[in-house]
């Protein structure tokens, strides 16, 4: 009899649903699993944005504790969330294919984007970009999970808020009103979804084999590789998108100052056949016009 395979997530309703999805492939190729939860300190500390908490995977850290200490098999994450180094012992056995990629604002009508308006957001990089565009407006941080912070939208006088597309989409919670922000540059890995497991689990890595997409792996290995040459290990207002069209990857990545003013941006092609270091190769260039100055800035502003 196979063994069952205990798959770790995270409780809210998007994580829940990203480990049923995994769930779900895994039982069609005749495995047997069950779903273990468990809270994740990003989703316990709601009172401060998350950059001050100074703390990298905050949404990881607790299943891979798990993972290593046995009590879970694999472990299912929002790729974005995870940081561009893996602990010791652990791996990346599949990415599945990719969701929308994009940032939405959600909204309560248009008229304050040539006004004064205040626009809800918790992540640094959104934050940059929007000021970056629109320098009137005040930001406002915003926590919780999607469920949660939809409802804050609600409850208060915000004029918007910014989401990830594929979050609000995968559990139906896109409302009426709503823009897609083609211009923002998403997250590294934004909409896509990573399995881990321990890297002496070969019963696990077998079954996770075939949920991998090779289109979706190469184009977040290329924007995490962006990410983790200019961030050593700091958050910052870091933006990256990688799509495959032909023979060719296009990529498109961005690096801010907190207030939005600087801006250093890179638009690129490169021969599908050979993507290795690509992604660290792009961000040398942000670097040398001016990146690695900004990112001491950054850390210094944010006490790191």
């Amino acid at each position: 009899m196979r063994k069952v395979i205990r798959i770790g997530t995270r409780d809210s309703e998007l994580a829940l649903w990203q480990a049923n999805t995994v769930k779900s492939n895994l039982e069609e190729l005749g495995y047997r699993c069950e779903l273990i939860s468990v809270k994740a300190t990003g989703d316990l500390l709601l009172d401060q944005p998350l950059y001050e908490l100074g703390i990298i995977g905050i949404f990881t850290k607790t299943l891979d504790v798990a993972l290593l200490k046995g009590e879970i098999d694999i472990a299912v994450h929002s790729m974005k969330d995870v940081p561009t180094s893996l602990p010791k012992g652990i791996i990346q056995a599949a990415v599945l294919k990719r969701g929308n990629p994009h940032d939405i604002l959600v909204h309560k009508g248009l008229d304050f984007l040539n006004a004064e308006g205040i626009v809800a957001t918790g992540s640094l990089r959104r934050k940059a970009q929007w000021l970056h565009r629109y320098p009137l407006h005040e930001i406002t941080d915003l926590r919780g999970n999607v469920n949660t912070r939809l409802e804050k939208f609600r409850t208060h006088s915000w004029d918007a808020a910014i989401f990830a597309a594929a979050g609000l989409e995968r559990i139906s919670l896109l409302p009426e009103q709503y823009s897609t922000l083609e211009w923002m540059i998403p997250a590294p890995a934004q909409g896509a979804m990573m399995v881990v497991t321990t890297e002496d689990n070969d019963y696990c890595k077998e079954a996770l084999a075939p949920l991998n997409d090779r289109e979706t792996e190469i184009c977040t290995t290329v924007e995490r590789e962006f990410l983790k040459t200019l961030e050593g290990g700091c958050t910052a207002p870091i933006g990256a998108l990688a799509v495959i069209e032909a023979e060719n990857l296009y990529f498109k990545g961005i690096l801010l100052s907190l207030d939005g003013e600087q801006k250093y941006e890179v638009k690129k092609e490169a021969d599908l056949r050979n993507t290795k270091n690509t992604g660290k190769y792009f961000a040398e260039e942000i670097q040398k016009m001016g990146g690695i100055q900004l990112m001491s800035e950054i850390k210094a502003q944010l006490g790191k």
